[in-house]
């Protein structure tokens, strides 16, 4: 009866939480400009999309929300990384306050980010627009790549490294063909995982774009619903968004298996 009802608990969880998606992902299928109005089977919502047949201002939300994704995604992977090594050798108090220090924007509410950032770009005269948003979303994603290397940094035999200088091959050299290859995975997740928060971001980009125009999806999404209704053509677009990064998840699942088996 315990197993029964813990199973029972767990799929009522899943359901609550997946239940708006499947929602969406149905009614994408049909022209009905309000969600929950079924006019019949209909792919012109996908048509439309792929076809440019929408908003410019949507189309530009996407790519600013794409862009500032992989830029955002790209900078963080780089930054974490060097800062999971270095937080690796260092020992100690300092370790544990460094520690404590990264896992803090994760812990804190995202509005209390974008409210910290908004006052900062303000205080130092910053133009807000599209490069503190940027800024922004590379600041709350880089504590999230640390924590997705340490993991691989501390599997790795220490030795190696002092191994490499031994034979021969330089601090830099080191790095890139001996610690690279061995935390690559944590990095790849990290990439996908600082990607994905950025691309869901709605509070930190809300305080930090500023009022120059800049939109990205969420942003947009949420001016949409203040208007009195959502453009039918975001109901394909979350569920293509949504696909997409369920297909990344197993792909990276698979290969973690595969990794932990060899």
């Amino acid at each position: 009866m315990k197993k029964f009802l813990a199973q029972s608990y767990l799929w009522l969880l899943l359901l609550i939480l997946y239940s708006p998606i499947v929602i969406i992902a149905i009614f994408s299928f049909t022209e009905a400009k309000v969600m929950g109005n079924w006019s019949g089977l209909s792919f012109r919502l996908y048509s439309n999309l792929f076809n440019g047949q929408i908003s410019n201002s949507l189309v530009r939300a996407v790519e600013n929300t794409l862009s500032i994704g992989i830029l955002s995604a790209i900078f963080s992977t780089i930054l974490g990384s060097i800062a999971a090594v270095g937080i690796h050798n260092l020992r100690g108090w300092k370790k544990k306050s460094i520690t404590l220090l990264n896992d803090i924007p994760m812990l804190n509410p995202d509005i209390i980010t974008g409210i910290s950032l908004f006052i900062l770009f303000v205080a130092v005269g910053a133009r807000q627009g599209y490069i503190t948003v940027l800024l922004a979303h590379i600041s709350f994603c880089t504590p999230y790549v640390v924590l997705s290397v340490m993991p691989k940094i501390r599997q790795m035999n220490p030795n190696t490294y002092e191994a490499a200088l031994d034979l021969g091959a330089t601090p830099s050299q080191a790095l890139r063909k001996v610690i690279l290859p061995q935390i690559r995975p944590g990095m790849i997740s990290g990439f996908i995982l600082a990607f994905t928060l950025s691309i869901d971001d709605f509070a930190v980009t809300l305080f930090t774009k500023g009022n120059q125009g800049l939109e990205t999806l969420s942003t947009y999404i949420y001016a949409d619903a203040r208007k009195g209704g959502l453009t039918p053509e975001l109901r394909p677009l979350m569920t293509i968004i949504f696909l997409t990064v369920l297909f990344l998840l197993v792909i990276i699942n698979i290969r973690n298996s595969r990794l932990t088996k060899k």
